[in-house]
């Protein structure tokens, strides 16, 4: 999950950059092609697919709606919302994946579990509001990041429901089996998109963030999550997230973006904390 972390993070810079040159529903098409080729080779040179795997594929369409639905959203939001605070907005989704964990699969919250969530919340606002408590106090959201929170409320259901719904399956088959389907899904919603995109006149900041987002941060990304939610608690799963606004900062330097104001780092020293307290075995 700390790999996870680092790698979605890119995501964000890079999406940022690149979302108003593509129709989201033609660049997720792609994204979720280049990746489920990845990780189908992956299965199949590894453990191989079973015919066992291939049973209720109603699980994959379930779940490749639902990250399909986020990724859309993502990049739909990152038209007008900043990447650090998008990447805030990611942050309220442990909050969310433990609801949904205790609607699924009855995974209780304990008391500092639910101080933490609840510190990660607080940062996570701070950030999205800029440190301006006028805004907060007048709830003045921006339209991008309203429109990636619907995402997110899909990628917080996903994490338990992974759980739930996996038969035994290997993290990787399981994955190309979610990838599959939610690529049909997108094909199928976005075929007049995908057809209506000049491919060839896009422009470089296009191609390095689809590689980037197909081969990092889905492919590499989605295995890496499957293998930690079929062994932790949803709640403590999506707790590396409160890392992401941290990484973010660090790709924005990186690409000559500059650094945000100081007291929007108080946002993520809470979300660091509620990190650490989150990540502490229960006895």
């Amino acid at each position: 999950m700390l790999a996870f972390s680092a790698l979605v993070a890119g995501s964000f810079s890079l999406g940022a950059m690149a979302a108003p040159l593509i129709d989201p529903l033609a660049l997720t098409v792609l994204r979720f092609l280049l990746a489920g080729a990845l990780v189908g080779t992956a299965a199949f040179a590894t453990t191989g697919i079973r015919r066992s795997a291939l049973a209720a594929p109603w699980r994959y369409l379930i779940l490749g709606a639902l990250l399909a639905t986020y990724f859309v959203l993502m990049f739909e939001g990152l038209k007008t919302a900043e990447p650090v605070s998008a990447a805030a907005v990611f942050t309220l989704t442990p909050l969310m994946a433990a609801g949904f964990g205790w609607l699924t699969l009855r995974q209780r919250l304990t008391a500092r579990m639910g101080i933490a969530l609840a510190i990660g919340a607080a940062g996570a606002l701070w950030v999205i509001f800029r440190a301006d408590l006028g805004k907060l106090l007048a709830l003045h959201i921006g339209y991008g990041e309203v429109v990636y929170f619907a995402g997110c409320v899909a990628h917080a259901l996903y994490a338990p429901l992974v759980r739930k719904l996996n038969r035994g399956e290997p993290a990787v088959v399981f994955t190309f089996g979610m990838m599959v389907a939610g690529w049909l899904l997108l094909a199928l919603l976005g075929a007049p998109a995908t057809l209506a995109t000049d491919w060839p006149a896009l422009p470089a900041i296009v191609w390095i963030t689809l590689v980037y987002t197909a081969v990092f941060a889905s492919a590499a990304t989605f295995v890496l999550l499957q293998y930690a939610t079929l062994r932790l608690p949803a709640a403590k799963v999506m707790a590396y997230t409160y890392l992401v606004p941290s990484w973010v900062i660090l790709w924005e330097i990186a690409l000559g973006k500059g650094t945000p104001p100081a007291l929007v780092l108080v946002g993520v020293a809470l979300s660091v904390t509620a990190l650490a307290l989150l990540l502490k075995d229960e006895d």
